[in-house]
């Protein structure tokens, strides 16, 4: 990809996803002249967001900076109160603009606090990872985790833009590339077949970040979720598809601490729902298989620890989409046909759990 792709997103405030090679660089363009700019990054990424932080003050922007702790660690209500402290000490106005720049729980924090913050300014989110390019940065979802699971608390508040810049894959370790694109395999199965023809076809290209194969899925990508929020921006129906897989990887992420990465949790969580589905009669078993087959491929997990199941269902309990005590799970009567199997019984859970689990069944 030579050229920069824009997919529009309708929203309260619509905005574009830029994706291409270098278009970090457009940062300075989507900032009004004059206004101070909020930067919340990773550790790991300092020494670029020097580059950024020199290029935003040659252009006029007085900006502050907040390290983030990295992963999971960052999304907490004391990382979001040492950010509320440093806008108020800095008299942060609605004029100015947050600019997150990492990973999808940066975008998210950054998000939260720029919907929070008197009660809503401007953010802008630089995703670095594959993740945050083709789930977290894109759709206004922001949020922090709780002790009792992960994005309990949050808003919807859409970004003024977002920058997809494809070299930072580069530099991106494989077991992230190979967790980022489980979110682009669940946007195959949900809505889009040809992007699992494109992992069938050569897994390795498919994850290759210099190559041109990676840089189209992240456009069909993208080009899924921004269709389903622009007809949903805060989840009343249709935006629940994007949530296939997520039911089971969120109770797998809480479980496991936040040790987990996000991908690797959803690669599981999404044969859960293939095998939930098939056991329901609801998803034949070629379909079944192929999650397993795809998945595979990636060298992404698929399977988790039978003696986990207890604390995984009561952690199920207390997803977003559940409603009262009714377990509400988006599963697939085909490759993108999604739809939603609502207060399964018990024994169809634990029967797929089982399907899934990892010590000899």
């Amino acid at each position: 990809m030579t050229t920069a792709l824009t997919v529009p997103v309708q929203a309260e405030r619509d905005y574009d996803v830029v994706i291409g090679r270098g278009v970090r660089r457009r940062l300075t363009e989507l900032l009004p002249a004059g206004v101070r700019v909020f930067l919340l990054h990773p550790p790991a990424l300092a020494d670029a967001v020097d580059t950024v932080a020199a290029t935003l003050a040659d252009a006029g922007h007085q900006v502050l900076r907040h390290c983030t702790p990295d992963g999971e660690e960052a999304k907490t209500a004391l990382v979001a109160t040492e950010c509320w402290a440093e806008l108020g000490r800095a008299s942060f106005t609605r004029d100015d603009v947050i600019v997150g720049i990492g990973g999808g729980a940066t975008t998210d924090l950054a998000g939260f606090i720029a919907a929070s913050w008197l009660r809503g300014v401007q953010v802008i989110h630089v995703p670095t990872t594959l993740l945050g390019m083709v789930d977290a940065a894109v759709g206004g979802k922001t949020g922090i985790n709780t002790g009792e699971g992960k994005n309990l608390v949050g808003a919807f508040h859409s970004p003024l833009a977002v920058l997809c810049d494809l070299d930072w894959l580069s530099t991106l370790p494989a077991a992230d590339l190979r967790a980022g694109a489980a979110e682009i395999v669940k946007c195959g199965f949900i809505a889009d077949p040809a992007i699992l023809a494109a992992f069938e076809a050569g897994p390795a290209a498919a994850i290759d970040p210099t190559g041109d194969v990676l840089a189209d899925l992240v456009r069909r990508a993208v080009a899924v979720k921004a269709d389903v929020v622009s007809t949903d921006l805060r989840e009343a129906g249709r935006r629940e598809i994007l949530n296939y897989g997520h039911t089971l990887a969120h109770a797998i992420e809480h479980h496991e601490q936040f040790r987990w990465r996000h991908g690797d949790a959803v690669s599981v969580g999404l044969v859960y729902a293939a095998e939930l589905a098939g056991r329901a009669g609801m998803l034949g078993s070629a379909v079944v298989a192929r999650h397993r087959d795809i998945l595979t491929s990636l060298g992404l997990p698929t399977t988790y620890r039978s003696g986990a199941w207890p604390a995984l269902r009561e952690a199920m309990g207390r997803d977003k989409k559940a409603r009262g005590a009714t377990l509400r799970f988006v599963v697939l009567t085909d490759v993108a046909a999604p739809t939603r199997l609502e207060d399964p019984a018990e024994e169809l859970l634990q029967d797929a759990y089982t399907a899934i689990s990892e010590e000899p069944r």
